[in-house]
């Protein structure tokens, strides 16, 4: 029997030998296996390889964002620069090819190098590591919008946000993009870029002719771009958002993986869809990092590492010569960062700082229109960024521009008696310092609810709807808080 069937079996090959016209050497056969053509693989039962062909459907990919970095592209007292950190990206990126670095947004404002530009010595930079996109933050907006259009012209990525809409036409802005789609091999990474509710952040004179759609509006926004983005072939979809806080109900079915800013806060966390939500702090003390492994043949994606990397673990990379030359070609526009003013003989905290510049506004505005109005006060709602208090020792510009970064004119403002108690003189608000001078002092416990009565504040203040001021007149364009504290400096002030 065995023999017959050996003899059966010699019969089949030798038919099949002739019938192909293959020799009957061994060495001369050859089999190719078959593989699907691109964008036809399927993987039902998601074990990573195509149920047609079995050869690897999925893709690996690195993401590296960073937010709120505020213009810090030099070492300073309170944060590193940019120079270890460019060290490191492009190392990662020489690892694994297939990497992107993304930016949540409030990227320039901040630091003097990068306020000096008006931002595009940080877009240069981002040029350099070939961003794929920039999301823009609230802090974008400071110095107004033909700032970012400038910044767009030299980018060599786009600006993303989905939700900014111009008020004249209802249409959304032309210097920005609702997503950018990005390709490895036969996977296509979609990302969605959104700003989040923070109108009220920005100075309502560089935001008139603009607005932000929010909830449930922004929301539908970005269900509708990750429905397209799917429809026309993304394997996985990121949101990235100026905003502490994306809707969960988005990763359901929209969203893969999120990134975050705004808040300056650092986190790692899956929401109940198990889809990631990452932040990296702010002024330059982190970056986050997530590793998917991409399938592109409509089985699973996933995200095997998400992670926070504090700046330490890049303080010993070499220092990239990016910066340097970067700092070179901008050398003439950022040559004032190094002027010193003076001496600051104490260690003065950020609240010390604010009630004096409360006290330069009222001065500054007193000496302009003292004469003709009455001023009770001035002050308002003033901010102070990192490091958010000033060393004793040397004191250069650039540590004023750090300090007090935004651009807001003075203004006299008038005001109903009512809205001065409420807003300014009881207010419970942490933020705001005010200075009273001789009249102010003559009258703060006796203010008429129904009367009128003038201050000085900056633009922020003044912007600001629930405060309720009239602007009566304004003082340069060019003349800011940190001006104003500088010519004290100058004087010596804090000797």
């Amino acid at each position: 029997m065995k023999k017959l069937l050996a003899l059966v079996i010699s019969a089949l090959l030798l038919i099949s030998s002739v019938g192909c016209g293959v020799q009957d050497t061994p060495d001369a056969v050859t089999t190719e296996a078959y593989v699907c053509p691109a964008g036809t693989h399927t993987d039902a039962d998601s074990d990573n390889f195509c149920d047609t062909c079995t050869v690897s459907v999925t893709v690996t990919v690195d993401f590296f964002a960073i937010n709120d970095l505020h213009g810090k592209l030099l070492d300073g007292t309170s944060q590193p620069g940019v120079d270890e950190l460019t060290s490191f990206l492009k190392s990662a990126r020489k690892e694994n090819p297939n990497t992107l670095f993304l930016s949540t947004g409030d990227m320039w404002q901040g630091a003097s190098e990068s306020n000096l530009t008006h931002g595009r010595i940080m877009t240069d930079w981002m040029n350099s590591l070939s961003f794929t996109s920039m999301t823009l933050g609230n802090h974008e907006f400071d110095w107004g919008e033909e700032f970012i259009e400038a910044n767009a012209e030299l980018a060599d990525f786009p600006f993303l946000a989905i939700n900014i809409y111009d008020r004249a036409t209802n249409e959304r802005v032309d210097y920005c993009e609702p997503s950018v789609t990005v390709s490895f091999g036969e996977a296509t990474i979609g990302i969605i870029g959104a700003i989040g509710d923070c109108y009220s952040s920005i100075s309502g004179d560089k935001v008139e002719d603009i607005y932000f759609k929010t909830g449930a509006e922004l929301n539908s926004l970005i269900i509708s771009e990750s429905e397209r983005l799917r429809a026309d072939g993304a394997d996985f979809i990121i949101l990235s958002i100026h905003d502490g806080s994306a809707d969960v109900s988005l990763s359901k079915e929209h969203v893969d993986l999120v990134f975050e800013g705004h808040t300056h806060k650092s986190y790692t966390k899956a929401d109940k869809y198990s889809v990631y939500h990452l932040q990296g702090g702010g002024d330059n003390d982190g970056i986050t990092h997530a590793e998917a492994v991409i399938n592109f043949a409509g089985g699973d994606s996933i995200v095997k590492t998400a992670e926070y990397i504090p700046a330490n673990v890049f303080d010993d990379a070499p220092s990239d010569p990016i910066v340097s030359s970067l700092m070179e070609k901008y050398a003439s526009e950022v040559a004032k960062a190094d002027e010193i003013l003076g001496k600051n003989e104490v260690f003065r905290n950020g609240d010390w700082l604010r009630a004096l510049v409360a006290r330069l506004y009222f001065e500054e505005g007193f000496e302009a229109w003292g004469k003709e109005y009455d001023i009770v006060l001035g002050g308002g709602f003033i901010s102070v960024r990192a490091p958010y208090n000033l060393s004793s020792g040397e004191v250069k510009y650039s540590d004023l521009q750090s300090l007090f970064p935004f651009d807001n004119r003075l203004d006299l403002c008038s005001i109903k008696g009512k809205d001065l108690k409420s807003k300014f003189i009881n207010t419970s608000n942490s933020n705001y310092f005010v200075y009273y001078g001789e009249y102010g002092n003559s009258v703060r416990y006796s203010i008429d609810d129904n009367a009128t009565y003038y201050v000085i504040v900056d633009s922020y203040t003044s912007s600001y709807a629930p405060n309720r001021l009239t602007v009566i007149a304004s003082l340069a364009d060019d003349l800011f808080a940190r001006d104003l504290l500088a010519e004290y400096i100058k004087n010596g002030g804090l000797e």
